[in-house]
């Protein structure tokens, strides 16, 4: 037996809290120190739940198996039962252990670099809090097996989420359509096939590969963007579906192989879920609130904890099941979405009868769908749903193998060097107009563009996020900024 502070293992290995889970280097995230993570995580969650079981999936990254086989072990230790659900999508793994009552351990990196990984934990009523997070690092725990074997794969999991889509648009809804899924690494690319074909599309499988590939729905690569034109030429396809490593971000492109942003198809997918109040992080697109179609719009700092807090508090009044009264939503119709895509339900919608369950937790299958449901009601082109939409555009992309603490370093001279700030930032002679620190640095200057520098919470990166009137426009600010704290 032996005693493990959460804290002296942060310090030592560097595996700590981001915006979502627990996360490091593979080398540094041993068996011992995954184990002693989930039973820090056993011993907060045991406060305030009666647990016998705990639900345990991993993505398709080769070290996740054992990362997993450690952290079932510590809980057998304890006299956990491990439901071991297999490789799923993150949110496929979050509803089956909302549905079951229980919480829930996914072993995931989900976009980040190969050479890293991480555990995101769910309590029973879904993901952990930052309260959570801090009573997890402040654990002393005691651990006696740091190693072992994976229990028997569980499918429950698989099969409830692949049935929840099924039961909530049409029987052969994209009948006719003709779809490419990017496959790569993705865990979710098999499942997505099996709902994409159980409502009647056409599927065809691109860039699958066994070699994990950290795809980021933020920063895509150029390589992956020609990817997508030169696919959509050779195959026609109407869309092209594609999600990052662990499924709860998605990759979504036009009939032309242009991949859209992810807060424009949290938006098209909030629109046709009809969602009165929308939480975002304060890096999506202001289109989302200059095309008037939600009553309230939220902006929380980046990460879903931050997300799904803001939704929580505003789900007053009380939830009722499901639409009544004639067909008007008696609930909050609250959802929330990130600048990457993940789509978080949190209440009970309905369309055409059908019924869709909350599942606060970051999805990329749901925002897939909607925008082809969406495609649908007009002319069925993806391209079709940008129009009417604000001209504002969004860019991304980062500078990797940039410290965190370099970043926050140049963040906190730019915000208080006003000359500096205008020197690295400023479109030309824009001049200022506000200053948001939410999370980063957020400047909105006098022509209308937006340039926001965050570090990372997941990786040694600096990100950049840009806004402008065209996405051309966006991408060269972007690239014009990093290019000057590059050199």
């Amino acid at each position: 037996m032996k005693t493990v502070k959460i804290s002296e293992v942060m310090d030592s290995s560097g595996v700590a809290f981001g915006t979502s889970g627990a996360r490091g280097l593979v080398s540094a995230m041993t068996d011992e120190v995954c184990a002693a993570y989930a039973a820090a995580f056993l011993a907060v969650v045991k406060q305030s739940f009666n647990v016998t079981r705990i639900a345990l999936g991993t993505d398709l990254r080769p070290s996740s198996p054992r990362i997993a086989a450690a952290c079932a072990a510590a809980l057998h230790s304890q006299g956990i039962e491990v439901d071991y659900c297999g490789a799923l999508p993150t949110p496929a793994l979050a509803l089956y252990a909302q549905n079951q009552g229980i919480p829930a351990i996914v072993v995931t990196g989900s976009h980040i670099p190969f050479d890293r990984n991480g555990i995101k934990f769910y309590r029973p009523d879904g993901e952990i809090t930052k309260a959570d997070e801090l009573a997890i690092a402040d654990a002393v725990v005691e651990l006696n097996t740091v190693s072992g074997e994976l229990p028997a794969v569980n499918s429950a999991a698989l099969e409830q989420f692949v049935q929840r889509y099924l039961d909530f648009f049409p029987a052969q809804h994209f009948a006719g359509m003709k779809l490419g899924v990017y496959e790569h690494s993705s865990v979710a690319r098999d499942v997505l096939r099996q709902i994409l074909e159980g409502l009647g599309a056409e599927v065809t499988s691109l860039g699958r590969t066994e070699e994990f590939v950290p795809i980021d729905t933020e920063a895509v690569a150029e390589i992956d963007i020609q990817r997508g034109k030169d696919w959509a030429t050779q195959h026609h396809f109407d869309a092209i579906i594609s999600t990052d490593g662990d499924g709860d971000r998605p990759l979504i492109s036009d009939e032309t192989g242009a991949w859209l942003r992810g807060d424009i198809v949290g938006l098209i997918c909030a629109r046709y879920l009809k969602a009165k109040k929308v939480v975002v992080p304060v890096s999506c697109n202001t289109a989302i609130e200059l095309c008037s179609a939600f009553e309230t719009v939220l902006r929380t700092r980046i990460g879903s904890p931050y997300v799904i807090a803001v939704m929580q508090n505003n789900m007053m009044p009380p939830p009722q099941p499901y639409p009544v009264n004639g067909g008007e939503l008696s609930n909050p119709a609250i959802v929330g979405f990130e600048a990457n895509g993940g789509f978080l339900v949190g209440s009970h919608f309905a369309r055409d009868g059908r019924k869709l369950e909350p599942l606060p937790t970051r999805d990329a299958v749901l925002p897939a769908l909607a925008v082809l449901a969406a495609a649908r009601e007009v002319n069925g082109k993806v391209s079709s749903l940008m129009q009417g939409l604000p001209a504002r555009y969004t860019a991304s992309d980062r500078l990797q193998n940039f410290p965190v603490a370099n970043s926050r370093q140049l963040i906190l001279e730019l915000t208080n060097d006003p000359q500096a700030l205008q020197r690295y930032l400023a479109p030309g002679d824009a001049k200022q107009v506000d200053c948001n620190t939410t999370d980063g640095l957020r400047i909105s200057f006098d022509n209308g563009e937006i340039v926001h520098l965050r570090p990372s919470g997941n990786a040694p990166e600096l990100r950049c996020y840009c806004e402008a009137a065209s996405e051309a426009r966006a991408m060269q600010l972007v690239h014009t900024v990093l290019a000057r704290i590059r050199d």
